[in-house]
């Protein structure tokens, strides 16, 4: 039932996943184990986006299947059971409301075993100093889709910086970020798509890229 489960989230078939998840559970399956096909199957979708196979529209619909069986399978576990490898407080900086980019990164990152902290659009610096001081994460994750993100995310590092709030990480992403914006912001990492993403998350924790 499990290759069953995860050839439909490869596949792109939403409705057979989701049954066969629910069948999985009723007759008693693993709850973690369901979770952890499903990070492998997102991570092929990942390396099928980067190779050109599958595009954005495949990310987003692979994001709300994964949504869809972990809806089914929280619920069934403790949550001492739910393996994390790290927590990343994510959000979209001030004057930038594109969330698709953000929300296809926070599905990858939960498939892969972060416990991601949404602060959602149009964030000022202000706010991601707050979560930071709350949530106290291993890496700062803030995205943008426009130009005009770019300074803010420069605003935001330093406002980190100024708050003494030096322990996480800082990756950027976005369609206007590349190597350059990366030095000019002061982040540590930057991605163009959420497989990387996650993949230079792993990597700023020194987890490598397994699993």
């Amino acid at each position: 039932m499990t290759e069953k489960i995860f050839n439909s989230i490869v596949g792109m078939e939403e409705e057979n996943a989701l049954k066969f998840a629910k069948e999985y559970l009723n007759d008693g399956g693993d709850p973690q184990k369901l979770l952890d096909v499903c990070r492998e199957a997102m991570d092929e979708v990942g390396e099928k986006f980067e190779k050109g196979e599958y595009f954005l529209s495949e990310l987003l619909l692979s994001g709300e299947i994964f949504k869809g069986i972990m809806d089914l399978t929280l619920p069934l576990l403790k949550e001492s059971e739910v393996e994390t490898i790290g927590k990343i407080v994510l959000g979209t900086v001030q004057d930038d409301i594109h969330d698709i980019g953000k929300n296809i990164f926070k599905a990858f990152a939960e498939a892969a075993g972060f416990e991601v902290i949404d602060i959602g659009v149009d964030v000022p610096e202000e706010k991601f100093v707050e979560a930071v001081k709350e949530h106290n994460p291993d890496i700062v994750g803030m995205s943008c889709l426009i130009t005009a993100g770019i300074n803010p995310m420069k605003r935001t590092v330093e406002a980190l910086k100024e708050a003494g709030l030096t322990g996480a990480k800082i990756i950027i992403g976005g369609g206007r970020v590349d190597e350059e914006i990366k030095e000019f912001s002061g982040a540590d990492a930057w991605a163009d798509d959420a497989a990387r993403g996650v993949r230079l998350c792993k990597e700023l924790l020194g987890l490598g890229v397994e699993g």
